[in-house]
Parts: C-alpha cells; sequence; structure tokens
C-alpha cells in the first residue's frame, strides 16, 4: 500500500516539476510559492482521480458488471 502512495506522490511531483519548468521556459514567470502548491494539488487530484477511474474500470470488468449490461434478463 505505502509503495502505491509513493508511486502517486513521486509521479505528482514530476509532473509538478515537469509543468513548472515548461511554464517558466514558455515564458510565464517564476512560479512562487502558492502557485506551486495549487500546481502539485492538481497534479496529485489528477492522479487519484486517473488511478481511481482505472481501478474501478478493472473491478467491474473482472467482476462481469460489463457482461451483465449487455443482457437485461440477467440479474
Amino acid at each position: 500500500m505505502f509503495l502505491k502512495v509513493f508511486l502517486v506522490l513521486g509521479v505528482a511531483a514530476l509532473t509538478t516539476m515537469a509543468v513548472g519548468f515548461a511554464w517558466t521556459a514558455i515564458g510565464g514567470g517564476p512560479l512562487g510559492l502558492h502557485g506551486m502548491i495549487a500546481l502539485s494539488l492538481g497534479s496529485l487530484g489528477t492522479v487519484a482521480l486517473t488511478w481511481t477511474l482505472m481501478a474501478l474500470a478493472f473491478k467491474s470488468s473482472r467482476e462481469g458488471w460489463d457482461d451483465r449490461a449487455d443482457d437485461p434478463d440477467k440479474s
């Protein structure tokens, strides 16, 4: 469990650094502390939402919920 959390935090940190560098490269100016915090929270939220939705997609596929949607007579 901790490995997954560290992986998500690492991806969010790398994304924050990459977007921060890209922002300064296009002439947006340096990001302040509040900008970095907002960017980090946005990256973390996006990664967490993606992770959750993919987990739900795999869970529904494994448990056969996708097959049941095709046939309304099955319950």
